[in-house]
């Protein structure tokens, strides 16, 4: 098969999936935002794309909808999400491709995304019947003290490339049970996936009936004005952003400026340490995976390893051994397990991390572009680099596949390696020894918020309040008591009695 027929059915390919998910030909415009594949690097078509006066738009629709939704009780809106879900349930084969398509990710992490969204739509449901406050013990007698929540408004989502639908569904399913509406702004890279993201969602809403109003889920397809309009209205009062650092040190200050929420889910320069006792194998496979699954760009990629150095000799021939042989190719097109980076910046920046290690005495394996018979395409072997100390690149997260070894003989000093960093997002340990493994996960280990022992940085499951501490933002999202964030606490004293006693004691009679 030539190169040009490949490209021409990838596009008729997404386009046909499209389709029959749902998106019709109104999501089209000429000279509209490109929608690239990195799987072949072609484009696949020209979205229409929003104006700042249509966000703003949409933002006020998605209030009106709002002020109907709160009135809507909890266990009914929870009803709408599991509708959600059976129609992820439906289409899944459809949108785990899309996704490998748009994002270029191999079929099972495809596949394995659209699964994601499918649980946390069934954890949101479940939390539809959980949104509990509290009764609270009061000093006054013949009173009552209690917490309740309430809908927040418009949540604001803006979300990357690199999981271009399983981050926006965490957001929404606990947003909408919760009472609030969604305005989403999908990246630039993965607009294809958020409008099929938004017609599952319509027919969710058809098979709902009435009770949704119009406006409960926008999409806004744009630049970077566009985030900002999302960012800047008064009447988003929380917005969840993922995105790199340097995104964050931007939203963050303008919402705090009119004292909105943010939920930041940033960068995550991710370490793992295997110690003596370690089991090697299993080590072996988690540190591979987590390292070169998604291409190394996820956030929670493996991106700096410390090795004791009496294993460090055994551990690392076998993995450098797993980088040369790893199989990197088309998604689509082969069963490789290292698909393509989203695009050439990417690419350029992985070679100028790999360069300027290579000034600090990092001895590199792998790294080099992978010709996948696709010229536009940008393809790499995961790099694997022994460093000599922490310093460099290694002090920044590169969104690619680089890993960082480097040696160390003292656990304390590993721990502090290890949190030397900015960003605090996942780690890990590798150890069979308790007092390591509790050393780790004690208040004075790992800094991150998310610290696992034997198994690797990457993958998390829905369960957990996912996010990371320092300049990973201090975000929550997903499992756990995360819908916390969605919502507007109160708090409720209620006099049942025919006194009127002042707390802490204090007295005020007037005559």
């Amino acid at each position: 098969m030539n190169v040009s027929t490949k490209r021409l059915d990838i596009v008729a390919e997404a386009r046909g999936l499209l389709s029959a998910l749902g998106v019709g030909e109104s999501a089209y415009a000429a000279g509209g935002m490109a929608a690239m594949s990195p799987v072949t690097g072609e484009k696949i078509a020209e979205v229409a794309t929003t104006t700042a006066a249509g966000a703003a738009r949409a933002i006020e629709e998605a209030d009106s909808a709002f002020r109907k939704w709160r009135l809507v009780p909890a266990p009914k809106r929870g009803e709408l999400v599991r509708l959600l879900g059976e129609e992820l349930r439906a289409h899944k084969a459809e949108l785990g491709r899309l996704v490998s398509i748009e994002a270029g990710k191999i079929p099972s992490e495809g596949l394995g995304e659209v699964q994601e969204m499918i649980d946390i739509c069934d954890f949101a449901v479940g939390l539809s019947r959980q949104l509990y406050g509290l009764t609270i013990a009061t000093e006054r007698p013949g009173h009552r003290m209690m917490e309740t929540w309430h809908p927040l408004g418009v949540i604001g989502v803006i979300s990357a490339f690199n999981f271009p639908v399983a981050v926006w569904s965490w957001n929404a399913a606990l947003a909408l049970v919760c009472g609030n509406s969604v305005v989403w702004k999908p990246s630039e890279k993965t607009t294809l996936t958020a409008l099929a993201c938004q017609a599952i969602f319509e027919r969710a809403v058809k098979r709902f009936g009435s009770d949704a109003p119009d406006g409960l889920l926008k999409v806004l397809i744009g630049d970077r004005a566009i985030g900002e309009v999302l960012v800047d209205h008064p009447k988003v009062p929380l917005v969840s952003a993922t995105g790199s650092t340097r995104m964050g040190r931007d939203v963050g200050p303008r919402l705090a400026k009119r004292f909105a929420r943010a939920i930041l889910e940033l960068g995550g320069n991710n370490a793992g340490i295997v110690t003596p006792s370690a089991d090697l194998d299993m080590a072996l496979r988690a540190i591979a995976f987590g390292a070169m699954g998604t291409a190394g760009q996820r956030c929670t990629t493996l991106r700096r390893l410390f090795v004791h150095d009496s294993v460090y000799d055994t551990l690392v021939p076998r993995l450098k051994k797993a980088y040369e042989s790893v199989s990197v190719g088309s998604p689509l097109e082969t069963s490789a397990l290292v698909g393509p980076l989203i695009d050439k910046a990417a690419f350029d920046g992985m070679q100028k991390a790999l360069k300027q290690a290579g000034t600090h005495g990092g001895k590199i394996t792998g790294g080099s572009r992978v010709d996948a018979g696709h010229a536009d395409a940008y393809y790499v072997k995961p790099a694997l680099v022994e460093m000599p100390k922490q310093e460099g690149p290694v002090l920044e997260e590169t969104f690619a596949p680089i890993l960082y070894v480097m040696k160390y003989t003292d656990l304390d000093a590993a721990i502090a390696d290890h949190n030397a960093v900015g960003a605090g997002l996942s780690s890990s340990i590798f150890t069979l020894d308790l007092q390591e493994a509790e050393r780790f996960l004690s208040v004075d280990g790992s800094d991150c918020g998310i610290a696992n022992v034997n198994i690797g940085t990457s993958g998390a499951e829905i369960g957990g309040a996912f996010g990371g501490e320092k300049e990973t933002g201090g975000g929550r999202e997903s499992g756990s008591d995360a819908w916390k964030a969605y919502m507007r606490r109160a708090t409720n004293t209620v006099n049942y009695s025919k006194a009127l006693p002042l707390a802490q004691g204090v007295s005020f009679d007037i005559e």
